[in-house]
């Protein structure tokens, strides 16, 4: 069995990450570049305020996406460029976004939305943010002008970008935007619970307001364990350590469980009733995941005795373990039984333009091959598995870590501008014309 046809071959992209046009055509800021949040949080005081500038330059991106063969894009709204201020909504950002749309439309590309990747507006963070039950209804009026305005030609929707990262960086270790820190487990389920109840009002709206037939998920991460063998024993082993309840809600389960299964883990019991279970567990069509390495050889709470010398690792010191692929597309699919789409993989190489005015990257070029065999893998045992997403379309401010970090298929000058696409994108264009036989 091979990839089914209508398989989504894209690259992802976030607002914050890659628009800049930090306070153009009415935009206000959102908790990733007010000045008076990111002091002294983002590496060498570097801001997203220019960032890829695609907010001015998104023509040529897009035409950069034809060419190198997508045939799907994950991009993100930003929420403050719609509704500037509570209840507002700023017509410009919506046609700034309906053009995009229209452009990926014309270049036969399949653009899949996610509502909420990270950037909350200020205007919401000063008012409680996720601490503040109302946000909820915020949020949900949010996805409805959305979704009026542009699920005319959007099918596919993604409500959340991995709330474990927004929330237990954002609010409990302190080291993604909004920076705030703490160890009260009342504090955490509160905030779980405003994202959870967001989630679903967002669904059901969708559901309510979409004009075109929607396909809706969410992009969870999570740490996944990989067997250290495939015998039956290892494999239960891997997939119950995967799915355990992990500090700082990080787990895939502490969100996912009660979103799909409308089961809660047991530290949430006495904060989410069963009349909110109600609201969170609504159906959904896909399930889609990010996922970059095994966390067999996570070093993230002290040593670990799995790691070895020469272990291979990104620019970004993750390890490169390609079996991940396959066995998080299996526990998932295993677990919450949705069609499964990767809606993030990638690595941050150290790139750089070469004398020959190229971008030579053998490291992510073999990185795609090995990682999409074992997603073939999954897809050859019988698993329906949608679509992949790499990450990312091109380099971009990558959070509290500035520019250093480069995950892109398209090389950004953020001096100059210019975009050079980089080898591996080209070697990503044959494996997506052969629709993964060459692989």
């Amino acid at each position: 069995m091979s990839f089914p046809k209508d398989f989504l071959w894209g690259a992802a992209s976030a607002a914050a990450q890659v628009e800049g046009g930090y306070l153009d055509d009415g935009r206000s800021p959102s908790i990733w570049d007010a000045p008076e949040l990111l002091a002294d949080h983002i590496a060498h005081d570097e801001t997203p305020h220019v960032a890829c500038d695609h907010y001015h330059r998104w023509r040529e991106d897009v035409d950069l996406m034809r060419q190198i063969g997508l045939n799907s894009y994950r991009l993100s709204v930003s929420w403050s460029r719609v509704m500037p201020q509570p209840g507002q909504v700023n017509p410009k950002g919506i046609a700034f976004y309906r053009d995009l749309i229209a452009a990926l439309r014309d270049a036969d590309i399949e653009p899949i939305v996610t509502l909420y990747h990270w950037d909350l507006p200020m205007w919401a963070y000063e008012d409680g943010g996720w601490e503040n039950e109302q946000i909820t209804d915020w949020f949900a009026d949010y996805v409805r002008t959305v979704v009026e305005m542009l699920s005319d030609t959007v099918k596919w929707w993604i409500t959340f970008n991995e709330p474990q990262m927004f929330i237990g960086r954002g609010y409990v270790t302190g080291l993604n935007a909004p920076f705030q820190k703490t160890d009260d487990p009342a504090e955490l389920a509160k905030v779980t619970r405003n994202v959870m109840l967001a989630h679903g009002k967002a669904v059901k709206v969708i559901r309510a307001c979409a004009k075109t037939p929607p396909k809706i998920g969410m992009a969870p991460t999570g740490p996944v364990y990989t067997p250290t063998t495939e015998t039956e024993a290892d494999i239960r082993k891997a997939y119950e350590a995967s799915f355990a309840v992990m500090p700082n809600a990080e787990g895939a389960c502490w969100w996912m469980d009660p979103i799909v299964l409308g089961k809660l883990p047991e530290p949430l019991k006495p904060y989410i009733s069963d009349q909110d279970l109600e609201t969170i567990c609504q159906p959904l069509d896909f399930y889609g995941f990010n996922v970059y390495q095994s966390r067999n050889y996570s070093e993230q709470y002290g040593k670990n005795p799995a790691v070895y010398p020469g272990l291979p690792r990104t620019a970004f010191d993750w390890a490169i373990t390609p079996e991940v692929l396959y066995w998080s597309t299996r526990f998932h699919y295993e677990r919450y039984h949705l069609p499964i789409m990767v809606t993030e993989n990638g690595m941050a190489n150290t790139d750089f333009v070469m004398e020959d005015g190229k971008v030579h990257d053998p490291q992510r070029t073999d990185f795609i091959h090995c990682y999409l065999k074992n997603l073939k893998r999954a897809v050859e045992e019988g698993i329906p598995v949608v679509g992949y997403q790499y990450w990312s379309f091109m380099d971009n401010f990558e959070w509290a870590n500035g520019y250093d970090r480069r995950f892109g298929l398209v090389y950004v000058d953020y001096l100059t501008q210019k975009r050079t696409v980089k080898d591996s994108a080209w070697i990503y264009k044959e494996i997506i014309q052969t629709n993964g036989e060459n692989l």
